[in-house]
């Protein structure tokens, strides 16, 4: 039975049997307070006329037949979604009873929408005309809209563009603009929508991210605030990049994280080796590791100059010192003290034997030299008193060269 009555029914074209088994009609559920049924035309189209076959059952129309009360009151809406208080009400049955309301019914709808919305109801509490059927039903059997087939254009073979040229929809008759393209807004949809606003009556705000967007589509055509990107700008930067148009590689953040999309920041710290909010910044000179806290070794050859990140000292070691760090003793500085310390050892002998022989020498020559001069101060001494001896030994008087000579007036002595 549902497969007879399902809403695409009401759009197959057919109305040649318009009872419940022909499989021509749409009907709802009994005993229900309200009936509602729509058609998408799959696009905001312009609409001119609409046209509804009711349920007859095949029987004459009239108050006899037992379905034109439940006919009475139907609203019709245009709307660009499936809410039809969101769309503008076509048509509203307040005058038809059972003996005047057509089993066939048609009415103007000069509209923009892309859903025609049938809806009647019978609510609690509310008092209907007479003749009104209890309860809410569609038994629509074929409902049809008329119109153009593209926007922006009029008249009676949909021929003729809208007066406006930023007007999307015109009414189909007259041509007056009934709605502006999407960006613009004003009677005649002169105006483009304020900076910051786009779309179907500049109703929709471009995205926070974007620098100013396109006021018909909201493309963010003047770009996107730092950390963003897409066409709206509502995509974060990836692959480890931030900043303007994600331009830029993120720093060294600790455990190869990713950076804060907008500024680059690395919110868990830096890797060993950097510093700064970015990690972008080597560690000074003389320091490395995590937060550059780890001084390099004294004995790097160059002032401390070690790799920032593993403290290996760039140049080699200082004279004595090995290893990446240098802070090894090398091999040839420790058998290098040990045939020093043998090498000056010897040479203090060497030194010290040739001091002592030096000391022997002079000595000897020295000790020589005096037995010698000893030597020949005995020999005068010898000779002298012997002269005495001899001179005492054999005269009494001291030897004179010459006579003593006496005058009268003078006494000379000669001595030798």
């Amino acid at each position: 039975m549902a497969s007879l009555t399902s809403a695409d029914k009401a759009v197959d074209g057919l109305k040649s049997n318009l009872s419940v088994w022909g499989g021509q009609c749409v009907i709802s559920g009994n005993y229900k307070q309200t009936a509602t049924w729509w058609v998408d035309l799959t696009r905001i189209l312009s609409i001119h006329h609409v046209t509804i076959y009711y349920r007859t059952g095949n029987v004459a129309w009239g108050p006899e037949n037992h379905y034109a009360d439940r006919f009475l009151g139907f609203s019709l809406y245009v709307s660009n979604t499936t809410d039809k208080l969101e769309g503008t009400l076509c048509y509203k049955d307040n005058e038809f009873n059972t003996s005047t309301i057509p089993a066939v019914f048609n009415t103007t709808c000069p509209l923009h929408g892309q859903y025609v919305i049938y809806y009647n109801e019978r609510l609690n509490g509310v008092t209907y005309p007479q003749g009104y059927s209890k309860y809410a039903y569609n038994e629509i059997c074929e409902l049809e809209v008329f119109g153009c087939p593209e926007p922006g254009y009029y008249g009676g073979n949909c021929s003729t563009p809208c007066l406006d040229p930023n007007c999307r929809y015109c009414h189909i008759e007259t041509g007056v603009c009934q709605g502006c393209k999407p960006g613009y807004r004003g009677h005649q949809c002169e105006t483009a929508c304020v900076h910051g606003y786009f779309g179907q009556n500049c109703e929709q705000p471009c995205n926070a991210t974007c620098i100013g967007c396109n006021n018909e589509n909201g493309i963010c055509d003047k770009g996107c605030q730092p950390g963003w990107t897409g066409n709206y700008c509502d995509e974060k930067c990836g692959n480890g990049t931030f900043g303007d148009n994600c331009l830029f590689d993120c720093g060294h953040c600790l455990n190869s994280e990713s950076c804060v999309h907008t500024n680059g920041s690395c919110v868990g710290g830096c890797q060993p080796g950097f510093r700064g909010d970015q990690c972008t910044e080597e560690c000074g000179l003389g320091y490395y590791g995590p937060k550059c806290l780890k001084d390099c070794s004294a004995f790097c050859k160059n002032s401390r100059e070690c790799n920032h990140i593993t403290g290996f000292c760039k140049m080699g070691c200082k004279q004595g010192w090995q290893g990446n760090d240098c802070l090894e003793v090398s091999k040839e500085k420790e058998s290098g003290v040990d045939w020093k310390l043998g090498f000056y050892i010897q040479l203090s002998i060497l030194c010290s034997t040739f001091t002592l022989l030096f000391l022997y020498v002079f000595c000897s020559r020295c000790r020589q030299f005096n037995d010698e001069g000893n030597r020949n101060v005995k020999e005068n001494e010898t000779f002298e008193s012997g002269r005495m001896s001899f001179k005492f030994d054999n005269s009494a008087y001291e030897e004179y060269k010459n006579p003593i000579k006496q005058n009268d007036t003078e006494l000379y002595l000669d001595v030798q």
